[in-house]
């Protein structure tokens, strides 16, 4: 995890610099950065296995829970990667700062409740199976996204003051609103009958998403931005890319609401 927040730092850096030649014309009126914690919901979902040995089956409506571990803001405070963690980078396109483009980064986790039951239908073992069962790591099958569900995409955004201070008129409350689209980049941890194979990081399908919230500024460059989020997930090869397991294949798709606290800086080119 911590080799993909390095690599898409780098590209920040390089958006960054991008931005600034840009400025020139124009096009760039300021820039933004945020970081905070997050906690989901998701729906149901159809997981599908297909492996190298013909078994190939479907755990039909799984449900699944975040796993925030916030404690480990206070338990681990320098490895500030362990909790589920959003950042952002924004360019303001207009002088007023209400309008902007960001690149937007939601590392979440989705685990597979163990112990419910689930209807299996598919090929197991060379058997036709269309039968309720038990999900067990040991027995027969658990699945995550715990190195991250890991949701990276572009949003338009607008803001609208709120509310400002009496005297200065500096801006104190504003309303935030989002919307876009982009890619997933999850490490998929998979356990088959005990066997756990833990995938690399890879582009594993797209997603889509809404956002809306309020940022409260105590001063003037600096806010806070509280939100809530709602988007659909799809991936499409969730567990192919791993050397341990490169001949199994994971596809599925969920909704999932989100709650997010973020810091940002609004910085002027």
């Amino acid at each position: 995890m911590k080799q993909l927040v390095t690599l898409i730092f780098l590209a920040l850096i390089s958006l960054t610099a991008t931005a600034q030649k840009k400025k020139k014309n124009k096009l760039i009126d300021g820039m933004y950065l945020q970081w905070g914690y997050n906690t989901e919901w998701y729906t149901r979902s159809n997981i599908h296995i297909n492996m190298h040995n013909g078994t190939n089956f479907t755990v039909h409506k799984a449900k699944a829970a975040d796993r925030p571990d916030l404690d480990a803001i206070y338990k681990e405070p320098l490895d500030v990667s362990i909790p589920q963690y959003n950042y952002r980078i924004g360019f303001y396109i207009n002088q007023k700062h209400s309008r902007a483009i960001e690149l937007n980064f939601d590392h979440a986790k989705y685990v597979v409740t163990n112990g419910q039951k689930a209807r299996i239908t598919g090929t197991i073992d060379g058997k036709q199976v269309d039968a309720d069962s038990i999900l067990d790591p040991v027995k027969f099958f658990h699945f995550e996204h715990t190195d991250g569900a890991n949701w990276l995409h572009i949003n338009y955004v607008q803001q609208h003051t709120l509310l400002n201070t009496k005297k200065t008129k500096r801006t104190l409350i504003t309303y935030v609103w989002k919307a876009g689209a982009g890619i997933n980049i999850p490490r998929t941890d998979f356990t088959w009958r005990g066997d756990r194979f833990n995938n690399d990081f890879h582009v594993a399908g797209y997603n889509i998403s809404v956002e809306g919230g309020a940022r409260i500024y105590p001063l003037k460059r600096f806010f806070i931005e509280g939100t809530g989020k709602t988007g659909f997930v799809k991936y499409v090869n969730a567990l192919s890319n791993s050397n341990e397991v490169k001949n199994i294949r994971a596809h599925h798709s969920f909704g999932y609401f989100e709650l997010i606290g973020l810091i940002g800086y609004d910085i002027n080119l």
